[in-house]
């Protein structure tokens, strides 16, 4: 017998001309983003005619519990995304819906959901952030009676507020080790702005590997950015400029490693054979590149999926977890 195909939110995605995203919203029954109800149709229609398995909880009851995920901004290439996948899927199988708000770092809209949210029947609220952050929680404290975690984001003034996030630390580490053993010892860093928690630790992990292999980390090799290509494109370029350029780049992100590239190829230099370039967070466009780009895939889904079944087995211990993620070794970090 023909085994089943299992159907996905990307088969209905194609099928009904709409973004992934967009079935997720749908089937999640999200209102927070305003989608046509045309679209809402449309997508629960082929979703049916697909065959769809979980589609009963589109006509779950009003009064469903469910967990709520706010979220400061959310970009649909950002690797965070698997976060929220993951925390969806953990919230379907204890029987709970996962309802995503976007706030859009509005301390004061989060506070207005938050305040809906203790009408109805919600079993605890995770506040998240796409990128790696120390948060103040000031304006959080004593706002509601619902459980609260913090996912990708942690509050040094608040020991007993539960908080999962990914340990940029020991990732960096990961990556300068690597570029390490495969004989660099004039090794670069591209990092994005020093105010940034997630900087910091990538800064300090890289330094620490550094130091652990007894090389000396000159602030030559390191260059701030802000993030964008064509900063990095500029600090890439320093580098190459300096009397004894660097033998590996480390770029804090993928995006920074694409304005890497371009300047090496503007400057004639080979990747891997002339300089050794690793990136940081494994974007789906890292293994498409060229040469692929060796990365570290961070563990947000994992995390994601911890902090929804912390709050779905009411979990009342402070915790932190820490996770490391797994580096992506690619042709752009070794040399055959």
């Amino acid at each position: 017998m023909k085994r089943k195909t299992k159907i996905t939110m990307n088969d209905i995605a194609r099928a009904a001309g709409v973004s992934q995203a967009t079935v997720s919203l749908v089937l999640n029954q999200s209102r927070n983003i305003k989608l046509s109800e045309e679209t809402r149709q449309r997508v629960i229609a082929v979703a049916t005619e697909l065959g769809y398995d979980r589609l009963p909880a589109i006509h779950s009851p009003r009064n469903q519990e469910e967990i709520a995920l706010l979220i400061s901004s959310m970009q649909s290439y950002d690797p965070f995304i698997d976060a929220i996948s993951q925390a969806r899927e953990a919230a379907w199988r204890n029987e709970v819906l996962l309802t995503v708000y976007d706030y859009g770092d509005d301390n004061e809209l989060a506070l207005n959901i938050i305040r809906q949210l203790e009408k109805r029947n919600c079993v605890g609220i995770i506040l998240a952030s796409p990128v790696t952050t120390e948060t103040d929680m000031t304006a959080f404290q004593g706002c509601t009676s619902l459980p609260l975690v913090l996912l990708n984001q942690r509050d040094p003034d608040s020991p007993l507020l539960p908080s999962f996030v990914p340990d940029d630390f020991a990732n960096a580490f990961q990556v300068t080790r690597h570029l390490i053993a495969q004989g660099a010892r004039r090794i670069a860093h591209i990092t994005g702005e020093s105010w940034m928690e997630a900087t910091r630790q990538r800064l300090a992990g890289y330094q620490a590997a550094l130091a652990q292999s007894g090389i000396e980390a000159l602030p030559e090799w390191v260059r701030e950015t802000n993030w964008q290509f064509n900063e990095s494109y500029q600090a890439t370029v320093a580098l190459l400029a300096l009397e004894t350029p660097p033998e590996a780049i480390f770029c804090a992100s993928d995006w920074l490693a694409i304005g890497c590239y371009q300047a090496l190829a503007a400057q004639g230099v080979r990747v891997p054979q002339d300089v050794l370039v690793a990136g940081y967070d494994d974007q789906k466009l890292s293994e498409q590149m060229t040469p692929p780009l060796t990365s570290i895939q961070l563990p947000y889904g994992e995390l994601g999926r911890l902090a929804v079944e912390y709050l779905c087995n009411a979990e009342d211990i402070a915790t932190r977890v820490t996770l490391a993620g797994r580096l992506k070794i690619r042709d752009s970090s070794t040399i055959n």
